[in-house]
């Protein structure tokens, strides 16, 4: 794929070195790349479908490595290999119902069956196992008589080898048309998502109640936003999250957007519980399990929530939403960040030094935290809003099981 190498290359680079602000961002880039893979793609007359999955499987083993904690990368790889299992379905479901595929028929004197000749068993057993086991959806097509494939008619063998061609390479352009339509849904998706969860704020916020959040996160701040506008009167306390201090940001967003915030210390959380109404926060990512993946210091706000009984809310957009569970291998739960965030390295430059003796200082600064799903009382996605229990049953509805762990394999004949 030499038109298209150059963009994922240029992606890998923004991914390595960390130059892509925000989950959305990230997801809409990758969905963005994937489908110019799909566009350029060129399919073979036989398993389009499989070509497709492993031309996305390859540059998408390559889009995770690069930057394994960003879970939203996967998240989308994994979406589009769905949909193209989903679209190669459909097809496979309109071509098998074109060729009139029905129950046979016990009246004995049925005898026009020689006029309209019907798939044999095994391709009827193929059609099945290839409904049941995507991708390989072609296979009734595939292995169809001729007779059933190409209608009766004077030409020659040749003509009739050359339309059985023409009507593959077909399927596989209405293949692609339709996997790019719904990637194109995706990134629509994607795009929205914000606008989608801010317009479930009138139902969750009331007047004159106070509301804590950790960390700077858009979809939370367009969620309160959403909220005055509908004009409710709430204030909101924001934790800063030492030591990258996000918290400092979303309030001043917020104060520039006219509405009354508070920022207090992270040690004060507990302290500030029992004046609050409700926590809302954003998400790193969601796991199959309703547990979430948070800035580090969200476990504790959730713990002080459960302990004065105040509803903890997460806001996620679809695409945070992982079908991965917090022990799968695949999962980085964390990632440790500069020391330099928490101490000046000249102030502390001699008891940094491990060589100087047995008094050196080590420095743990741990980027996420994760909530159980025990703690969480309610998401709110672009989808509406869920219970944790909930979340594996929505998950799955847009993740096959075959795509949970993403390689470059061949998929051809399987």
């Amino acid at each position: 794929m030499p038109d298209v190498q150059p963009l994922v290359n240029g992606f890998l680079s923004q991914l390595k070195k960390r130059k892509i602000e925000g989950s959305q961002a990230t997801a809409k880039q990758t969905a963005e790349v994937l489908r110019s893979v799909i566009s350029q793609q060129r399919l073979p007359h036989t398993n389009q479908a499989g070509a497709l999955i492993d031309a996305v499987r390859a540059v998408g083993e390559q889009l995770i490595a690069a930057n394994p904690v960003e879970i939203a990368v996967g998240n989308i790889v994994r979406r589009v290999l769905h949909i193209i299992r989903e679209e190669d379905l459909s097809l496979a479901t309109d071509a098998i119902a074109g060729l009139g595929i029905s129950a046979g028929s016990d009246d004995e004197d049925d005898v026009e069956q020689d006029d309209h000749p019907v798939l044999s068993a095994a391709a009827v057993a193929a059609a099945a196992r290839s409904t049941l086991r995507p991708p390989s959806l072609q296979t009734l097509l595939e292995d169809m008589p001729d007779s059933a494939a190409v209608p009766h008619t004077s030409s020659s063998g040749g003509e009739s080898e050359g339309k059985s061609r023409s009507d593959k390479g077909s399927r596989g352009r209405k293949l692609k048309h339709d996997v790019i339509e719904a990637v194109n849904d995706l990134i629509q998706d994607i795009s929205t998502c914000h606008e989608q969860i801010a317009e479930q704020a009138v139902e969750h916020i009331h007047h004159n109640e106070v509301i804590l959040t950790l960390g700077s996160s858009r979809t939370v701040l367009e969620f309160l936003c959403a909220a005055k506008e509908k004009k409710r009167s709430f204030r909101v306390f924001v934790v800063e999250g030492a030591p990258r201090y996000q918290g400092h940001v979303l309030a001043k967003d917020l104060a520039a957007r006219g509405l009354q915030a508070t920022v207090i210390t992270d040690s004060a959380v507990f302290a500030m519980i029992s004046r609050v109404n409700m926590v809302i926060v954003g998400a790193h990512a969601v796991m199959a399990n309703g547990g979430v993946i948070a800035p580090v210091g969200l476990n504790m706000v959730a713990l002080a929530a459960q302990r004065h009984a105040v509803p903890f809310v997460v806001l996620a957009g679809s695409h945070k939403l992982c079908p991965l569970y917090p022990h799968n291998p695949e999962v980085l739960l964390n990632e440790l960040r500069s020391p330099s965030e928490l101490l000046d390295f000249g102030e502390f430059s001699d008891c940094l030094d491990s060589a100087s003796g047995a008094g050196s200082l080590h420095v743990v600064n741990p980027a996420f935290d994760y909530v159980p799903p025990k703690l969480v009382s309610l998401f709110i996605t672009d989808t509406g809003g869920h219970n944790p229990s909930y979340m594996y049953r929505l998950i799955a509805d847009y993740y096959s099981a075959d795509d949970l762990v993403v390689k470059g394999r061949t998929t051809a004949g399987s």
